[in-house]
């Protein structure tokens, strides 16, 4: 009987000690500590989540947002985990071409996820990693207007390209719409 106590009490420190320590999703970065999560505990992203439509320019935009609980990030600094929103989207032209598919070709390299929420004006802010070879890197704020309506603003980084970095006959455009005040609908 004193064995089975020792083991029951080895498995609890043992579970306790590595228990990971959960964090609200805005916590700054300077106080997570390493491998932390940040969860979603005020359920702030769920709001956002589902398919939108835009268009602007000629160009039809269609953002598929799903919220990922746990999602590794690693920074230059830490490594932590934390519930996001992701957005794959489809580009198509007037005529109905596809210009750019992030959600059915499952392009690897191109990343569009959120990395903090400003409750204070419903808003949620996403890292964008560009499309091929980085271009358009950048920041995107999408704002709740209201439950079937969202507020686009995507701002840039980078639009150059250095050369070296990027094999010829790459597609480097960029389809994301390089404006403010875009108003995409709940489908």
């Amino acid at each position: 009987m004193k064995n089975k106590w020792v083991i029951i009490s080895a498995v609890f420190v043992v579970f306790f000690c590595k228990a990971q320590t959960t964090l609200p999703l805005n916590t700054s970065l300077k106080d997570i500590p390493a491998n932390s999560y940040l969860k979603d505990l005020n359920n702030e992203l769920n709001s956002y989540t589902g398919v939108f439509q835009g268009n602007f320019q000629g160009k039809n935009i269609i953002l598929y947002i799903t919220k990922i609980e746990n999602k590794l990030q690693k920074s230059s600094q830490k490594t932590y985990y934390s519930d996001v929103l992701d957005i794959k989207y489809v580009v198509k032209n007037s005529s109905g071409v596809v210009l750019q598919d992030t959600k059915n070709n499952n392009i690897p390299s191109i990343n569009l996820y959120s990395i903090g929420t400003k409750s204070y004006d419903n808003s949620a802010i996403f890292f964008y990693s560009g499309t091929n070879c980085g271009v358009g890197w950048g920041k995107i704020i999408l704002k709740k207007i209201n439950s079937t309506q969202l507020s686009w603003e995507y701002k840039p980084n980078d639009i150059i390209l250095d050369d070296s970095k990027c094999p010829p006959g790459t597609d480097i455009n960029i389809y994301l719409p390089e404006t403010k005040d875009l108003i995409f609908t709940k489908q």
